[in-house]
């Protein structure tokens, strides 16, 4: 699919109609594939002899992230691809990148845009990489736009496929409509939303160190054994006395024990499991299943919360393991919902050491019978309040943090549609980068 050359010789499509309205008057209805060059990538995860090595982009980094910016260079993983491939399918600055294929409808035509240039990042499988003829349509802009209603509903209705794949072809995305107001319009909206995932990222950011932070004590503290002792001195360094455990084939500080995990834990309540179909994309409370995702949906229901927190979940596939500090609803099968009930074990303190162990993985399989058995170190009660005390705040912070990316992600889902309605006017003074 080409590039459309300039702008006299792409019409727009007249008499459309936007979100079952009528078109605003400032707004002009296009394909997508008249106002930009769409290539569907062919790149897989693989190293190939004779290749060049490079870094891939690939679905879950489009998935996951608003834009595709230099600081994420060093996560991308290594592939490889032949001169044609990395010229057709290399990152540029003012680029969109969506998914093509996925499991389910919800996950394809996700998109991204791509903040910053690349020398050797290209775009990977079952992803597809939008480059905008630019007197025409920013991409800024279109990242916004695919984000909205009226395109999911667009991608609903053509994606095809059924049970495990579903896809869009090629004539479905070169036809996909594209309503554009001005260039300058496009910068200013365009901008407005990437000042709201800017603060998105910032706050991942600062959710990723906190959670690195809780970590590292962790390990300071029930793995090195380096806690503060009575003088505040780090307690194995200083010669704090050490006794040999069997059960774990090591030294642990004196007056500790082991256990198995099983023999910690409290009974948790038999709550329904909501079915993906019945998520909501926006609601009341919480919806948390054993994926990679913090929060996966939403639920108005109350009858099936689970209000006893923080709350440890681990799942019996995944063996994902969060902490809950909120009232939520449980996803799909899979969740096991983890309570202490020693004094000895805070929630927080059984969170992080249920995520630092090494668990069995026999395939696809139920990994709560082998969760149960692994012995975990009991610590003395003034070492796991005074630790307690310490990581509580940082695990306070990263859930407000949460749940304002949640409401500022709601924000930028809602303002779309009324930007382009006229609904909100544009502030030119304070949208720009």
């Amino acid at each position: 699919m080409e590039q459309a050359k300039n702008q006299e010789a792409t019409k727009p499509i007249t008499n459309a109609n936007w979100l079952g309205e009528v078109l605003p008057s400032n707004f002009k209805k296009y394909k997508l594939g008249d106002v930009a060059e769409i290539v569907i990538s062919s790149i897989d995860k693989k190293t190939k002899e004779g290749e060049h090595k490079v870094k891939l982009c690939n679905f879950v980094d489009v998935y996951h992230n608003w834009a595709i910016t230099e600081s994420m260079y060093n996560s991308f993983m290594i592939a490889s691809a032949n001169d044609k491939n990395i010229e057709r399918f290399s990152l540029r600055k003012g680029y969109v990148a969506f998914t093509k294929d996925s499991e389910t409808r919800n996950d394809i035509g996700i998109s991204t845009y791509i903040a910053d240039n690349f020398d050797d990042v290209v775009l990977g499988y079952h992803c597809a990489l939008v480059k905008p003829n630019e007197d025409i349509l920013l991409g800024k802009y279109l990242n916004a736009f695919m984000h909205s209603d009226y395109i999911k509903k667009y991608l609903e209705l053509n994606a095809t496929g059924s049970g495990m794949r579903y896809t869009l072809s090629a004539q479905t995305l070169y036809d996909m409509p594209i309503l554009l107001p001005s260039v300058e319009e496009q910068e200013y909206i365009g901008n407005i939303f990437s000042t709201i995932d800017r603060k998105i990222a910032v706050n991942c950011a600062v959710n990723h160190n906190l959670e690195a932070m809780a970590k590292q004590l962790y390990d300071y503290w029930f793995v090195q054994f380096d806690f503060p002792d009575e003088n505040g001195k780090p307690y194995k360094s200083s010669g704090g006395k050490m006794v040999w455990n069997e059960k774990l084939r090591m030294e642990i500080p004196e007056g500790w024990c082991v256990d198995a995990i099983g023999n910690i834990l409290d009974k948790y309540p038999t709550t329904k499991r909501y079915e993906t179909k019945e998520y909501l994309s926006i609601g009341k409370y919480p919806i948390v299943d054993q994926g990679d995702a913090y929060i996966v949906g939403f639920t108005n229901e109350n009858d099936n919360l689970l209000s006893r927190y923080p709350a440890v979940l681990f799942g019996d596939h995944s063996t994902k393991v969060k902490l809950l500090d909120f009232p939520f609803a449980r996803g799909a099968d899979g969740t096991q919902i983890l309570y202490s009930k020693s004094p000895l074990v805070s929630q927080y303190y059984l969170y992080l050491v249920v995520a630092s162990l090494q668990i069995p993985n026999p395939g696809y399989s139920r990994h709560f019978k082998y969760l149960k058995e692994l012995p975990i170190v009991i610590p003395s009660k003034s070492v796991i309040d005074t630790f307690t005390a310490k990581v509580k705040p940082l695990y306070i912070e990263k859930k407000e943090n949460i749940f304002a990316n949640i409401a500022l992600t709601k924000l930028r889902n809602s303002l779309l549609p009324l930007l382009m309605n006229g609904q909100v006017s544009l502030n030119y003074d304070l949208s720009h980068d």
